[in-house]
């Protein structure tokens, strides 16, 4: 059986606890032994490929939907001036074209086994879809709280799946600690962005990562970088497979935010502890801005510890970035392209030589369409009769 233990002061839960945070504030995170030293070669899921570095959850309901498994690819718009390795690694092709299907489907099972009637998050975005679409899946009450003033186009892609979206007037951190310590009492399983069934599901990208670079770790995973869930799973992933002999270190972690909403950055760079709320956020990176991330103080501890780093960057190099990234065959959104558009500050900062280097590519463009309007596209006109010559 495994336990849930604090990121911040170290108290440990049983793991049939229905909290999702410390009484001190802090998220908890998954502790146990695994039972096997190796990963499976059988199953297509990520509950049966790593099923002896995961919580021991059942899908009795067959609830996977495919995610996970995603690719990764050598980079060739940044290869001819570069002397690193560099890997993109896609996780916009999971069942709702982002990352966040690893973990919705993790905490879905979690919300079955421990007998919740319902399942919910609160989000705006790719994790919103995510729930939607799993909760319709296994038939439960599906609830998405959003805030007040959110716009229709960012409801229609949520609503399709059938949950009951509710608007709420008030302060968006509040309402993410709010849902989780009502929830319980509601029957409702919030599925928020870092409780640690999510962190688990994260982590299997940095399995997949060793495994598709033949058993290797990289030098360095840049992770574009919001509530702060994904990135720690990321790094729970790659320190398990060093606990477990099968590396003998870890990658150098990069957290990457939007300078117009950068907390955890801010407080990194100025050498603070904790975060710092930001007060006006305003960024087109819309999926990674939040101003006041609930892992925020555990990732930046994770990153002191890991000897990581942050990097912000400005509109116009996420923009450069997507249009670079596109003319590889790839249209991410502007949140899933700042880990490529870090490279160029990364490059700055560090001799990169021979590094080998993978940035996550967190969601597509297609769930943030009208951001086509800021590049300069257009087609050209003809007759039939100019074809020819037009040719």
């Amino acid at each position: 059986m495994y336990r849930l233990i604090c990121t911040g002061c170290g108290k440990e839960y049983p793991g049939d606890s229905l909290a999702f945070r410390c009484g001190c504030g802090e998220p908890l995170e998954v502790l146990f032994a695994p039972e096997s030293k190796s990963f499976s070669s059988e199953g297509q899921s990520i509950l049966n490929r790593f099923s002896s570095f995961l919580p021991p959850l059942k899908d009795e309901a067959f609830l996977s939907m495919g995610e996970g498994w995603t690719p990764m690819s050598r980079s060739f718009a940044f290869a001819s001036e570069c002397d690193f390795e560099f890997y993109l690694k896609n996780e916009s092709i999971n069942p709702t074209w982002s990352f966040k299907d690893r973990g919705t489907y993790l905490t879905l099972l979690d919300a079955v086994e421990k007998g919740y009637k319902g399942f919910g998050t609160v989000s705006t975005g790719n994790m919103a879809a995510s729930v939607a679409a799993y909760g319709a899946r296994m038939g439960m009450n599906t609830t998405i709280l959003v805030s007040k003033n959110i716009p229709a186009e960012k409801i229609r892609p949520i609503a399709i799946y059938g949950p009951r979206v509710i608007k709420v007037d008030g302060d968006y951190g509040e309402l993410y600690l709010k849902s989780l310590e009502t929830g319980p009492s509601k029957g409702i399983y919030f599925s928020n962005s870092d409780v640690p069934m999510r962190v688990e599901g994260s982590k299997t990208i940095a399995f997949e990562i060793y495994l598709q670079l033949g058993e290797k770790v990289p030098d360095f995973v840049i992770v574009p970088t919001s509530s702060g869930g994904n990135i720690r799973g990321i790094e729970k992933g790659f320190r398990e497979i060093a606990e477990a002999g099968l590396s003998e270190r870890t990658p150098v972690m990069v957290a990457v935010q939007a300078c117009g909403c950068a907390p955890i950055h801010n407080a990194f760079d100025s050498g603070r502890e904790k975060i710092e709320r930001v007060p006006n956020p305003s960024t087109i990176a819309h999926a990674i801005e939040n101003p006041f991330p609930p892992s925020g103080n555990a990732v930046l501890r994770m990153l002191k510890k890991n000897g990581g780093l942050t990097l912000c960057l400005k509109e116009e190099e996420i923009l450069e970035a997507q249009t670079r990234l596109a003319g590889e065959g790839l249209f991410a959104q502007p949140a899933g392209v700042t880990s490529v558009a870090a490279i160029k500050k990364l490059k700055e900062l560090i001799p990169l030589k021979k590094a080998r280097i993978v940035s996550i590519i967190t969601g597509s463009g297609l769930k943030y369409p009208s951001i086509l309007e800021r590049h300069c596209l257009s087609a050209e006109s003809i007759s039939i009769g100019d074809l020819e010559a037009a040719l």
